[in-house]
């Protein structure tokens, strides 16, 4: 079956959706970091980050790849490991950017349908149980308070020897929702068919296991 994870940013997608993958031996799809992989070509290559039609361009002169191994998944730009290079409070806000045009977008969701055509993944975003996977089996909503994901993502920038500040954090967090949420194309939304999981107070293992269960129950229905 197809599962698709969404929320907003810092509510675990990307590590929940990974071990979800993991536990079933299902391919992941980070569509977070296919976007990422975008903002930071944009920056390194100096596009400008407000003209649409060039960063569009870009993106379709160019080649994104997942690729997983034992050490974890990959991110390829145009052949270029840059996996270490897309978590930067930079590339984040310019990612929720070049993510709101709809030329990008559509470039995008070709790309990840084409992904998901062979079945059995986990993919995770913002609009993939509304938009870009609508008919998957299993759909999860995660959210968490506003402190709760600039926390997680200050501990996250530190382990990377980034400096943040908490405070900084919840500002962009904020923005990033606003945005993401008022798009004009496949906003942040919940699917009406998702199961909501509050990760505010839950353990990752807590999480997983409760993605777990839902999936489980999915696969007895259908069987």
């Amino acid at each position: 079956m197809n599962i698709a994870i969404d929320g907003p940013a810092g509510a675990g997608k990307s590590t929940v959706a990974r071990m979800v993958a993991e536990r079933l031996g299902y391919l992941y799809i980070d569509t977070g970091a296919m976007y990422r992989a975008l903002a930071w070509a944009v920056d390194h290559h100096h596009v400008p980050v407000d003209d649409e039609a060039a960063v569009a361009a870009l993106l379709r002169e160019s080649t994104i790849a997942l690729r997983r191994t034992e050490d974890g998944q990959l991110v390829l730009w145009n052949d270029q490991d840059i996996t270490d290079k897309i978590r930067t409070p930079q590339v984040s806000q310019y990612a929720s950017v070049v993510a709101s045009y709809p030329q990008v977008r559509e470039q995008m969701l070709q790309l990840q349908r084409a992904m998901a055509a062979a079945g059995n993944v986990v993919m995770d975003g913002r609009d993939i149980g509304t938009h870009v996977l609508p008919d998957a089996d299993v759909k999860i909503f995660l959210t968490a308070t506003i402190e709760e994901r600039a926390k997680r993502r200050l501990a996250e920038l530190a382990q990377k020897g980034i400096s943040s500040d908490l405070h900084s954090l919840k500002r962009e967090i904020a923005e990033r929702d606003k945005r993401d949420s008022e798009r004009k194309v496949a906003p942040l939304r919940r699917a009406e068919d998702a199961h909501l999981i509050d990760t505010t107070n839950l353990t990752l293992s807590q999480v997983v296991d409760r993605v777990m269960q839902i999936c489980k129950r999915t696969g007895e229905a259908d069987s």
